[in-house]
């Protein structure tokens, strides 16, 4: 059953110009783990458009069953990542669901 991981973060900064760079380095980072993970069926990025308090980043990423989650968020590259990202943000949120 494929298991979809919606993340959304809010950014640390302030100022806007440091907000923008900071959230395409993450949706550059994370899309960069397209194939390079076994079990990553898609990875989608998003970043916020309309501002006020809304959440900054958005991750959407299938994963062919929960082996293939646990197997992207142990493996080397995405922690990687996931420590560029924990240095830059105030508030993570997070839901995994299986997909019909």
């Amino acid at each position: 059953m494929t298991i979809r991981h919606v993340v959304s973060w809010q950014l640390s900064s302030v100022d806007p110009g440091e907000k923008a760079e900071n959230a395409a380095k993450i949706a550059a980072a994370l899309t960069s783990l397209r194939g390079v993970i076994d079990g990553v069926q898609s990875i989608e990025t998003g970043t916020d458009v309309v501002g006020g308090e809304n959440w900054d980043v958005v991750l959407i990423a299938d994963f062919d069953d929960r082996d293939a989650l646990d197997r992207y968020q142990g493996h080397p590259e995405h922690q990687r990542v996931a420590g560029f990202i924990r240095s830059v943000v105030a508030r993570r949120s997070c839901v995994d669901f299986e997909v019909p």
